[in-house]
């Protein structure tokens, strides 16, 4: 198993996303990228921590490479907006890559520099990529959340079209049983 540390806004969002992937084992939704330890969500939504809303993906990389992990990531959420992702605004919103390895790190750095060369977004890729440090797990009603509350409406209206474009991009990737 290897692990992944990925920023992409709310992390019930990437949660979701990354859980349907074939190959990848566990998500965790918590907080990395921060100056305290052991934060909690209510210090953690006022920004003065300085850690991001993120997940851990431990995944099988016989089946799924990080490279396929970051094309996922770039494809199911805007790495063009400063500490911004929809409405959620703050710097623990913000798209980050948080590398546990060297490779991992000039994976990121490339793909950043070929999707900004190719001109894949209108505006620059604003994507961080630091080093991983430590991970802190969060509350655990922030687990699994799209899952057990797939009807609530932010679940509705900001979550089920990042699956929508999921499905419609990598259905090839997707777990069998999430499978339209």
């Amino acid at each position: 198993m290897e692990t992944a540390v990925l920023a992409g806004g709310c992390f019930w969002c990437t949660e979701a996303v990354f859980q349907r992937v074939d190959g990848v084992e566990k998500v965790i939704s918590g907080y990395t990228g921060g100056t305290i330890k052991n934060p909690a969500y209510r210090e953690i939504t006022t920004g003065r921590t300085g850690h991001a809303e993120a997940i851990m993906i431990e995944y099988n990389s016989d089946i799924i490479t990080f490279k396929e992990l970051l094309d996922i990531f770039f494809v199911t959420h805007d790495p063009t907006t400063l500490n911004q992702q929809g409405a959620d605004r703050g710097t623990q919103y913000r798209s980050a890559i948080f590398y546990v390895n060297d490779e991992q790190r000039k994976i990121a750095e490339e793909m950043i520099l070929n999707l900004g060369k190719e001109k894949v977004f209108k505006d620059p890729i604003v994507t961080q990529v630091d080093k991983y440090e430590a991970f802190y797990n969060a509350e655990h009603y922030h687990q699994d959340y799209y899952n057990q509350n797939s009807n609530q409406g932010y679940c509705q209206f900001v979550i089920n079209p990042k699956l929508d474009k999921l499905q419609a991009t990598f259905k090839e990737k997707l777990k069998k049983e999430k499978q339209n």
